[in-house]
């Protein structure tokens, strides 16, 4: 092990010294050598057709990674030398080169290509490609897409508009992760909380750790605080994600769950520009259940009783005896009724000279919540970026910094459960807060209830702090031949404080209560270096580049979580130096290093035929010393049928054709640091050890096999065109609890099994230009996914634990069920089959499987423009199953709330408070019956935009401008009877809510 962590090292130690030789050089090279001729400032404005100007154009030196991009004046400056040759690249356009002579100012207009499938390089991790040349699978969502969502994650804005990517956005609550698979589940270990199904985040060359922050106030629903929140929107320029073996495998044992790549905004060259924008808005519940009213739910409860023949006495029926049958209460709208108030801010200025560009974005994002209370969500992100080249042209630098911090004081706990409660509660229950405004315990504890607001004045705070810090070095050896060096920096702080005071609690309870608080302090830190040598030749038709590299990673993750119990004073509840008792429930330090050598070559003849192949060697500090440094490794390929003779000459509706296909295996490190050593707790009494983990030296790397296949059609000169891929991947050697005799004191031990896990699937993306005009032009895009997920072979799974949560040749995110077989006519009573007679249930009776996976889905986007308005709507799409919604309440008959049309089910057994009774609901509860189609069609986003004419924007000395109202979640079409489709159960659903501004740019 260390020899080789050693041999990385060395290499990386020649790579580094070289890179800090020639940049030594490069400080003092005189611009005048022969291959290098002084360079100049050109610059001009680039138009379409009709003359006007195009912003967001790039323009970079061939053979160089010297660019920048038209402002929104269509305007450009950058340095270049005579002989050098300037690509001008926009999506929808037809790409230019023009050699430069030795002019300065270079005007150039530009004629629509109509097409998806231009020049506009997209961000492929470790280089670029365009989307005509990729030959792996690569989605991408740009800023226009994402920067006016009245969103906190930007992962939430990629929801519909990517083909295999699946998105679902726990709940409406801000700072929440959203879940991600892409193209599916891979492993095993931990469904419920993603471990092992990450994907790999990269902010600038910077990958962050992708794992939610633990939280104390997050219900089980959710899976912590995403480290992404502190990214602001409005400094991204684009996302990119990463899904075959072609484009993943360079990562490595990162790249099983995907890539996804966030690459920050840059500045203009020349001209300072300055862009503001401001918008503010509200949003509400997306939806509520249909309950019982008063009168309805007291006939279903005398109903009951009638069944059963048990007479109504307090302590059964105080519902009906002691509150009051006349009052009515709807619970959603009094606990998650209310109205979020949203606002936010942006500046941005950039600018620069012929050498040096430079951006900075500042913003500020304020969200309120539709829980009771006075809660809020509050971030604030800075950006800068920095990019410098050298008057020779040879030396490069990109600097690029983001911060932010946020404040979260939603109590998710209690909000979270406030849910749950609204909809199980009566609609005659007592109020919640007496005449006083203080809350009402006496009606509540009639009932042998608590408040369901006990815990009201608990307050959780949660700050949190992002930095990441990113350098790109580059250095140009000789033609074709560079050097470069990738730096970066990540510090994550998060501080949550949970305060309990005796107020939240009934007072008769208080001798019996102690006020507390509960402490939590989460770091990470993070160092990259990668050195890279980069070579690209071009010899007649042929193209070759080259890229050489290593990684070194260092990851020190800590924790440390303290109670504090016994304050004296509700103002000194958190500070630790006055409680009476104070516990550490957790105090840990973790260290993670991961090393690899890595290299691509990519070869292209006549820009028609490509060949891409990848390998990567890693090592990971978290396998034993047998198993810790692997090989991965893919090769794609593609071929642009369309340039042949025979089939342009004879096809000529055909625009574009490509076939496209990768085959590879990355792997996966995404487990417990330290998992294959022995290890020990203390015991309770002082003085002893107990063995809590058995070692395993041969525990490592799950593998996943990746194969894919594509073609993309382009038609009428690429105003129709399409995609369609193929994929399959097998996730092997999974890290699973082994079981183990009780005789060694231990259940199971983490090893590798050979349980495989199949992902395979379908994709279909379209994207037409209908209508293009001077005036009017209307754009869609549509993307469909059918994925497919199972188990593929789990050897002696009957001897796991696993045997009752899987089945071999099914999907993993299922159910195991009875099977219904109807109500039983002599009791009323559901029934459910006991499948081996032997007169008890139990899994070996569950024979029916539900899969609660995605059978199909994705989204629809158009755009319209007519003149200086704009119109843009997303709908998205799911076809899926769920669990009814009739069965997340309880019993019928029982002290709970029910949905509309409860009485009128045939399905539905007879009101009944029986034992008998319930124990059959238990049962039909995890039965057939249950699932219900929960499909949903949602217009996801909407907008509407009017670009200030230019004779008002001159009057008011601005050179862009418009305002804008967007919708998010505004109508949800689906059979499914619950609050939320996209999440089955009673947690808060999406937020429906409206946002209007403004945007200028001086």
């Amino acid at each position: 092990m260390k020899n080789n962590y050693s041999r990385l090292k060395w290499v990386a130690l020649i790579i580094l010294g070289g890179i800090l030789f020639f940049l030594s050089k490069a400080a003092n090279a005189a611009p005048t050598t022969p291959l290098f001729q002084q360079q100049q400032e050109v610059s001009g404005i680039v138009t379409d057709t009709n003359g006007l100007p195009i912003p967001g154009v790039s323009i970079i030196v061939k053979n160089t990674t010297r660019g920048v991009v038209t402002n929104l004046d269509g305007e450009y400056s950058i340095p270049a030398a005579p002989g050098d040759t300037l690509v001008f690249s926009y999506l929808g356009f037809k790409p230019v080169e023009i050699v430069l002579q030795q002019q300065q100012q270079v005007n150039v207009e530009m004629e629509e290509d109509i097409s998806a499938l231009g020049e506009v390089e997209i961000n492929a991790g470790y280089y670029n490609t365009t989307e005509r040349e990729r030959t792996g699978s690569i989605a991408r969502v740009t800023s226009e897409d994402i920067e006016l969502q009245p969103i906190v994650n930007p992962i939430q804005a990629l929801q519909g508009r990517m083909a295999g990517v699946e998105i679902t956005q726990r709940g409406g609550a801000p700072g929440m992760a959203p879940k991600i698979r892409i193209r599916g589940q891979n492993s095993l270990r931990d469904t419920q909380n993603d471990n092992g199904n990450l994907p790999l985040y990269i902010i600038d060359g910077v990958p962050i750790n992708s794992a939610p922050i633990p939280s104390y106030t997050v219900d089980i629903s959710n899976t912590g605080i995403d480290p992404l929140n502190t990214i602001g929107l409005s400094n991204i320029a684009s996302i990119e994600i990463l899904k075959d073996a072609d484009a993943t495998a360079i990562y490595g044992s990162r790249g099983a769950n995907g890539v996804v790549l966030i690459t920050t905004k840059r500045g203009y060259a020349k001209k300072t520009a300055v862009s503001a924008r401001y918008y503010s808005g509200m949003g509400q519940a997306s939806r509520k259940m249909d309950l019982l009213n008063t009168q309805e739910y007291i006939s279903i409860r005398e109903q009951a009783f009638e069944n059963d023949g048990v007479e109504p006495i307090v302590s059964n029926a105080f519902d009906l005896l002691v509150w009051d049958r006349d009052r009515y209460t709807d619970w959603q709208k009094d606990f998650f009724g209310g109205t979020a108030e949203i606002q936010n801010a942006q500046l941005s200025v950039s600018g620069g000279n012929k050498n040096t560009s430079l951006r900075l974005g500042s913003g500020y994002h304020k969200e309120g919540t539709v829980y009771p209370g006075d809660l809020d969500y509050q971030k604030v992100t800075t950006s800068l970026q920095v990019n410098h080249t050298s008057d020779n042209g040879k030396f490069n630098m990109d600097i690029s910094l983001n911060y932010g911090a946020d404040t979260n004081n939603f109590l998710h706990s209690l909000n979270s459960s406030l849910v749950s409660t609204a909809v199980n509660l009566p609609p005659n229950a007592p109020s919640i807060y007496n005449e006083d405004g203080t809350l009402n315990w006496e009606d509540w504890e009639a009932g042998n209830r608590t408040n369901p607001l006990a815990g009201l004045y608990n307050t959780s705070t949660t700050k949190s702090e992002n930095l990441l810090a990113n350098a790109g070095l580059f250095y140009e050896l000789m033609k074709g031949l560079r050097l470069r060096a990738n730096l970066g920096y990540t510090n994550y702080n998060s501080d949550e404080l949970l305060k309990m005071p005796k107020r939240s609690y009934n007072p008769e309870n208080w001798g019996s209560v102690s006020a507390r608080s509960i402490n939590s302090i989460v770091g990470r830190k993070s160092w990259l270096a990668e050195p890279q040598l980069i070579f690209n030749k071009q010899f007649g038709q042929n193209e070759l580049d080259v890229l050489i590299g290593a990684t070194f990673q260092q990851n020190s993750d800590s924790r440390i979580t303290m109670s504090g119990y016994g304050y004296s004073a509700e103002a000194q509840i958190g500070n630790l130096m006055v409680a009476e008792d104070v516990i550490v429930n957790t105090d840990r330090t973790i260290d993670y290093r991961y090393n690899a050598l890595f290299a691509r070559i990519g070869y292209n003849w006549e820009k028609k035929l490509f060949l891409n192949l990848t390998a990567r060697r890693d090592g990971s500090s978290r396998f034993g010393s047998n198993k810790r440094f692997a090989n991965f490794g893919a090769v794609g390929a593609a071929w642009i049928f369309s340039e042949e003779n025979f089939i342009s000459d004879n096809l000529t509706f055909l625009s574009f054709g490509k076939l496209r296909g990768s085959f590879g295996t990355t792997g996966n490190d995404q487990i417990g640091d330290y998992g294959y050593l022995d290890a020990y707790e203390s015991t309770q009494a002082p003085g002893g050890l107990i063995p809590i983990q058995l070692t395993n030296p041969n525990y490592s790397w799950e593998e996943n096999r990746k194969i894919e296949a594509a073609i993309s059609l382009g038609f009428f000169e690429d105003k129709l065109n399409t995609e369609v891929s193929w994929y399959r991947n097998r996730s092997s050697n999974q890290l699973v609890g082994f079981p183990l005799p009780s005789t060694t004191g231990f259940n199971t031990i983490l090893a590798n099994l050979p349980a495989t896990v199949q992902n395979t699937g379908w994709e279909f993306v379209f994207t037409s230009r209908n209508i293009s005009t001077r005036d009017f032009n209307w754009r869609t895009s549509f993307n469909i996914s059918f994925p497919r997920n199972k188990l593929l072979e789990f050897p002696d799974i009957e001897q796991t634990a696993y045997a009752n949560i899987y089945r071999i040749g099914e999907p993993l995110n299922i159910n195991l069920l009875y099977r219904y077989i109807g109500i039983d006519p002599e009791t009323g009573l559901y029934s459910v089959a006991d499948i081996n007679n032997d007169g008890s249930f139990d899994y070996q009776d569950r024979t029916v499987v539900r899969n609660n996976g995605r059978n199909y889905f994705g989204g629809i986007d158009n755009t319209f423009i007519y003149k200086n308005f704009s119109a843009q709507f997303l709908w998205e799409f799911v076809k899926q199953k769920g669990r009814s919604a009739f069965f997340q309440t309880g019993n019928v008959g029982n002290i709970v709330n029910q949905l509309q049309g409860v009485a009128d089910s045939n399905n539905l057994q007879v009101p009944s408070q029986t034992t008998l009774a319930g124990r059959q609901y238990t049962l039909a509860s995890n039965s057939s019956l249950t699932t219900t189609d929960a499909s949903f069609l949602r217009l996801k986003t909407f907008s509407v935009a009017y670009n200030f004419p230019q004779v008002f924007t001159q009057r008011i000395g601005s050179t862009n401008g418009r305002i804008f109202l967007n919708g998010q979640n505004l109508l949800t079409f689906t059979p499914y009877k619950g609050l939320d489709p996209q999440d089955i159960g009673t947690y808060l659903p999406v937020l429906r809510t409206v946002t209007t501004g403004i945007e200028l740019t001086f």
